[in-house]
């Protein structure tokens, strides 16, 4: 294991909180399963300090609102959801044995009210499980199976929903589904919150629609596309659920070739820029949003640090993102620069077959 880090004391990364990443990756190609990581203060850099494969494929990780449990789901043929208590956030401790999703290989979960969510790509379905008194998972309540297909044969046969994002006001869940190229809406239903199917909105045929993120405003969400290396730009209406594609941008120059695979989107918390990382490419673009939040334009890509990016996340208090890059086997983190957006690499730690980084709040 190596590491290395330089000095960003203007980060944003702010003062001496101790925060803990919690890294996942896939135990069937070598990963150590879920890897927790001290977050130096100032910098960002990541030092591990555990690692626990007490469940299968951990490749999506959340952490409770309230940050005393991490969920994991356990990317299997036959699913699973995980619960972690943070009452020591160095060493996680397994609730209980995992439960199963009733989808195959969830991907993705989230989350809403007094339910747990997974995108179950396997089976293009979303599962909604209560959430126990102390946090642990109970058998799912409902599952909602998506239904369609897309013009990319050999990758839209059927339907895969990849990620489930409640939405900033709390009463709607987003499900991108690369399968359908469609973004699935539910209302959650008061007082519990129960998920409710309550309409589709349809992308681009072929774009593939992956993994989707909120601008801080709420009114805008941002669509990354894994089958076309697009980002598509949608305005939210929260009063009524209603997601409309407005324009659609290239999240990697012209020249770029095949085999070019988007995988996970961050906006800053400012609304002012748009990161996306990019598999195949091996690439972090940086777009910049305009102050409507309706046009992204691309200013530029740097290299992951690595190979695969699968995922791309941010430090909470701005200034530092994470790339998981699979299949090099390694986090790497990089400083943003203000001004530009242009994220710079300033370090890396080695975690075998990486998929997830979650950088969590001070409890």
């Amino acid at each position: 294991m190596t590491s290395s880090s330089k000095d960003s004391s203007k980060d944003g990364t702010g003062g001496g909180a101790r925060r803990w990443a919690y890294i996942g990756s896939f135990t069937e190609a070598g990963g150590p399963g879920l890897t927790v990581a001290e977050v130096e203060p100032g910098t960002g850099a990541l030092k591990v300090v555990h690692a626990t494969d007490a469940v299968a494929n951990p490749s999506y990780l959340a952490v409770s609102p309230g940050g005393d449990v991490l969920y994991a789901v356990s990317e299997t043929e036959e699913g699973a959801v995980a619960a972690f208590s943070l009452a020591d956030p160095a060493r996680p401790e397994l609730l209980g044995s995992p439960v199963p999703v009733r989808g195959d290989g969830p991907t993705h979960l989230a989350v809403a009210g007094a339910r747990l969510l997974t995108a179950n790509y396997g089976s293009g379905s979303v599962s909604a499980l209560r959430i126990r008194t102390g946090g642990r998972p109970g058998e799912p309540v409902e599952v909602f199976a998506h239904r369609g297909s897309g013009p990319v044969a050999d990758r839209q046969a059927g339907p895969h929903a990849h990620c489930v994002v409640p939405d900033p006001s709390g009463r709607w869940v987003l499900s991108a589904d690369l399968g359908t190229d469609a973004v699935w809406i539910y209302a959650l239903e008061p007082p519990a919150g129960a998920p409710r199917p309550a309409g589709r909105a349809p992308l681009r045929p072929g774009s593939g629609p992956r993994h989707l993120v909120f601008h801080p405003r709420g009114d805008r969400a941002y669509v990354l596309n894994e089958l076309a290396p697009t980002v598509t730009v949608c305005h939210w209406d929260a009063a009524t659920g209603t997601l409309r594609p407005v324009d659609e941008t290239r999240v990697v120059p012209p020249e770029a070739g095949a085999g070019t695979y988007p995988s996970a989107p961050v906006v800053c918390a400012g609304g002012r820029f748009l990161w996306a990382a990019v598999r195949g490419h091996d690439s972090i673009a940086t777009l910049a949003l305009d102050a409507s939040g309706d046009t992204a334009v691309l200013r530029g890509t740097v290299p992951c640090g690595g190979h695969w990016p699968r995922d791309l996340s941010a430090h909470p208090d701005g200034g530092v993102l994470y790339a998981a890059n699979e299949r090099s086997g390694e986090v790497a983190w990089f400083t943003v620069d203000a001004q530009t957006g242009i994220p710079a690499l300033a370090g890396s730690v080695a975690v075998a077959a990486a998929s997830c980084v979650v950088v969590a709040r001070p409890c």
